[in-house]
């Protein structure tokens, strides 16, 4: 029979054990994090109906999606997760209380091209907060310090959340006769990072048919610069021109500023930066972007914003939110590439690994009952091998400790404990070994997950 070569699409990420160990520890770590702001995990189904995901319709979204017909049914993978969110809100509205706060990870699809650090299937951790008819602007300056809580517990240090408002661009944009071109500016302005001001006021006069003095103005405007308190005054001098969009814009921009030192977010890990528009339309508040401040060249690593009708295709309801969303599987794609994941972890399987020296396992099996319930993760050797293979199969997990049963153990009621690292080995009960490696594990797994 013909065999077919075993292989991986192009955009699909596989990971070798000791790597999505890594990436386990990454995802749990983040649900800590959202969880201690009391956000409530979600699933939606990976399939939906095309008719519900393509709502919004057309676009780069539609042309990027998997679809596929099952019988009758026109079926896609969803390409994020919210939309999802927006059909889940709409259709359990009555059961839910507002504000709704809800963080999901999981997988998403896009049929885009593949290439270094981007996926066509990806893990995206997402968290929102939907309001009913109303939502605070103290939302949306919380946002910010889950994002830092997060990031912090991963081990990044080096990063900074960048802060703006769409309100206040479009203010700007009406004070100079803009306002038509807003979103075609703004997404070409959210280009400023990638290809410079040189080239983006190109694209501003080819594109978006600006005179060349309106793109100067846009491109003045986006290059104020300074500490938060100097953007801010540089902004209040707009406020005089009466401009009831800036002024709400900038009204808002100040209370996030203000609350995110009460939030606990150090002032050197947020700036306001005006180039950051988000690309997409959908937001109308509050915006924000992360970078990695010694790897800029890796671009955003978490984005979102505020928006002001999430499920206005599925209900005529007003439900305002607030969210944010990390690439998850193109950030540990780029730290690994980086060399910025730690190798201090135990990426083993089992914390012990018992191995019998007699043909009896009895004793063996016993004593890993009362390991795994000594809280040690444990698994038993059970083949009938020699005492070097046992060892290499060890190596070749990386297990922290070997747990040694031969006949002299077996008669005095103990089991030799190894510790790989080192090399030294000791006898202990089975129950003062499950607690010196209990706390030894705990000393080796206190490393985060990214080191700097």
């Amino acid at each position: 029979m013909a065999k077919t070569k075993a292989r991986t699409l192009s955009g699909f990420m596989e990971l070798l054990p000791a790597d999505q160990i890594k990436f386990e520890r990454m995802l749990a770590s983040l649900r800590s994090s959202y969880e201690t702001y009391g956000f409530t995990p979600l699933d939606t189904p990976v399939i939906e109906s095309a008719e519900v995901l393509l709502a919004k319709g057309g676009g780069e979204t539609e042309k990027q999606i998997y679809r596929f017909q099952k019988g009758d049914s026109d079926l896609a993978l969803r390409f994020d997760l919210t939309v999802p969110l927006a059909k889940y809100v709409a259709a359990h509205y009555a059961e839910l209380s507002f504000p709704f706060r809800r963080y999901q990870i999981g997988k998403v699809y896009r049929g885009e091209r593949a290439q270094r650090g981007r996926f066509r299937e990806f893990y995206q951790a997402d968290i929102d907060v939907i309001g009913d008819g109303k939502l605070d602007i103290l939302n949306e300056a919380e946002i910010p310090s889950v994002i830092y809580r997060s990031f912090t517990g991963l081990g990044l240090k080096k990063f900074k959340i960048r802060v703006n408002n769409r309100k206040l661009l479009n203010g700007f944009y009406e004070l100079n006769g803009m306002s038509e071109k807003a979103g075609e500016i703004m997404r070409t302005v959210d280009k400023l990072d990638k290809i410079g001001p040189q080239k983006v006021k190109q694209l501003l006069i080819d594109e978006v048919k600006m005179l060349p003095d309106k793109s100067e103005n846009v491109l003045d405007f986006m290059a104020i610069q300074g500490t938060n308190e100097e953007v801010l005054a540089r902004l209040e001098e707009y406020r005089q021109l009466g401009n009831e969009t800036f002024n709400q814009g900038l009204d808002e921009l100040i209370a996030v500023t203000k609350y995110l030192r009460d939030f606990g977010v150090p002032e050197d890990h947020f700036a306001i930066d005006l180039t950051i528009a988000r690309g997409l339309d959908y937001y109308t508040g509050t915006v924000y972007e992360t970078v990695m401040t010694e790897h800029p060249e890796i671009g955003s690593v978490c984005s979102g914003g505020r928006y002001d009708s999430l499920a206005e295709y599925y209900t005529d309801r007003q439900l305002p939110g607030v969210g944010i969303s990390i690439g998850l599987t193109r950030l540990f794609y780029v730290l690994g590439e980086q060399g910025l994941l730690s190798d201090e972890l135990i990426t083993a399987p089992c914390d012990a690994l018992v191995l019998p020296m007699t043909e009896d396992l009895s004793a063996a099996v016993a004593a890993a009952t009362v390991l795994r319930e000594g809280g040690v993760r444990t698994q038993v050797y059970f083949e009938q091998k020699k005492f070097k293979a046992k060892m290499s199969y060890a190596d070749r997990l990386g297990v922290p400790f070997a747990v040694l049963l031969g006949e002299d153990e077996v008669s005095e009621g103990v089991v030799s404990v190894k510790d790989m690292r080192s090399g030294e080995q000791v006898k202990l009960s089975a129950a003062e070994a499950a607690e010196k490696i209990r706390a030894a594990v705990a000393w080796q797994n206190r490393a985060a997950i990214i080191k700097e």
